[in-house]
């Protein structure tokens, strides 16, 4: 398993230190609340998210059920307004079909830059 990064050095899309996005639910790619990523992180799960239905439905559309619960995998299922980090390319998808949620710029990993744009981002802070 990769090596979680050192979370105090992480930066998010405004250039200031990278915040938490979710503790409860409990996500990210380490399951440490934030949105830190590293190369083993192949959805790159960087972009900080207040998930909406129709996000929700979209995703589920795509193939990616976030809505049912998962005990097995610590995963209680997310519901409205729940934050989340969400892989970039979908973030991305869901924009392209008018589905992307909001997202909390403070806990937006830098990296997402290298998939959306900041104005992008701004757009739905």
């Amino acid at each position: 398993m990769a090596t979680l990064p050192n979370a105090a050095q992480a930066l998010n899309v405004l250039g200031t230190a990278l915040v938490p996005c979710s503790y409860d639910p409990l996500t990210g790619y380490f399951r440490d609340g934030c949105c830190n990523t590293v190369e083993e992180d192949v959805g790159t799960h960087v972009i900080c998210a207040r998930v909406t239905q129709a996000f929700l439905t979209y995703s589920l559309q795509q193939g990616n059920d976030l809505i049912t619960p998962r005990p097995e995998h610590r995963f209680a299922g997310l519901k409205p307004d729940d934050r989340w980090c969400l892989c970039a390319l979908r973030w991305k998808e869901a924009l392209k079909v008018g589905a992307a949620p909001p997202v909390v710029l403070a806990s937006t990993h830098v990296r997402a830059l290298d998939f959306v744009t900041l104005a992008q981002l701004q757009a739905h802070a």
